[in-house]
């Protein structure tokens, strides 16, 4: 095959071992996505040979594409056509590489865990380059997964010495020293979702033997008070429940060689009436410091279940619309 003037050709070899109903899909359902989503592009598959011929940098980007989808069915992530249809969506956006295809954050229990789109790429990269990082954005876009990700990869390549994840325990109001029960029994039912995804990194036995010896640290934000954190990469999660002196204390503890993630969906407050809320309080106090940098995703970067996606932009569409009417009456 050779490529009509102007044009590029990219071959991909699919690796032996991997069946290409693996890749492809059912009936090359995905095969078809990919076609019908870039349709500038001639894509043919003779034995295990991919060839992708037309402009040049369409052409990088589906190349990218599918070694990108080659790793995550290596791997054994899942590959369904939620993940292709979302891919595909990300290179009509944005036809560079980057924002489909980065090396993994961590490569844990058998599968790897990588960014999935432009901005959780940028977001990646502004935890390896800045001291403070706001994810901010709706649930489902990886803020909290891939920032713990990040934070077991510097805990294993020994760049900090322990993970701090903490979350206000807002539903008892910060108040649980009055709930019944062990520490443990008051603290757990508030930071599930934490251990759950831990457990998705680490070993069961790692994961406890981490927890015993102090090295992972999981506490309400109320634990936070008088201390320095240093030599640590600590996580924020559900930011948005926080009160502006919450915010404020918990930035504060910043230690030396420590890495702060914070996360939040500011659409999403908890707080009693008339809080605001210290996330949205840091977002303005904060901008253009050195050393801190936002990181706002929107429903584009859901990489949950595609109707997660449709749900969030209604209920934006919603409150945009409430948004104006406020402001016309």
């Amino acid at each position: 095959m050779v490529p009509e003037q102007g044009g590029t050709l990219s071959t991909i070899t699919i690796p032996e071992g991997l069946a290409p109903v693996t890749l492809f899909g059912a009936g090359d359902s995905a095969l078809r996505a990919i076609e019908d989503g870039m349709p500038s592009v001639d894509i043919r598959v003779q034995d295990r040979t991919i060839h992708v011929e037309g402009p040049a940098g369409v052409v990088q980007a589906v190349t990218a594409l599918f070694e990108e989808l080659i790793s995550l069915a290596e791997s054994g992530s899942p590959l369904g056509p939620d993940e292709v249809a979302h891919a595909v969506s990300l290179l009509q956006a944005s036809q560079e590489k980057q924002a489909t295809v980065s090396a993994a954050v961590l490569s844990a229990r058998g599968h790897a865990i990588r960014p999935r789109s432009e901005t959780q790429a940028k977001y990646v990269r502004a935890m390896d380059e800045s001291t403070v990082v706001f994810g901010i954005g709706p649930a489902g876009t990886g803020k909290t997964y891939l920032a713990m990700a990040k934070a077991v990869q510097q805990l294993l390549d020994g760049v900090v010495r322990r993970i701090i994840v903490t979350r206000p325990a807002v539903e008892a109001g910060e108040s649980l020293g009055f709930l019944p029960g062990s520490l443990t029994e008051k603290v757990d039912p508030y930071l599930r979702p934490v251990y759950d995804a831990l457990g998705d990194m680490l070993e069961p036995e790692t994961l406890v033997e981490l927890r015993e010896s102090g090295t992972i640290e999981v506490a309400p934000l109320a634990y936070m008070r008088g201390r320095t954190l240093n030599d640590a990469f600590i996580i924020l999660d559900e930011a948005q429940n926080t009160t502006k002196m919450q915010m404020k204390m918990f930035l504060t503890r910043l230690g030396f060689n420590s890495t702060m993630v914070i996360t939040g969906d500011p659409t999403q407050v908890d707080l009693p009436k008339g809080n605001l809320s210290g996330l949205v309080d840091a977002v303005n106090v904060l901008a253009g410091i050195d050393g801190i940098e936002f990181c706002k995703f929107s429903s584009a970067d859901v990489v949950r279940h595609a109707t997660v996606r449709a749900i969030i932009d209604a209920y934006d569409r919603r409150d945009s619309a409430k948004e104006r009417l406020k402001h016309e009456y």
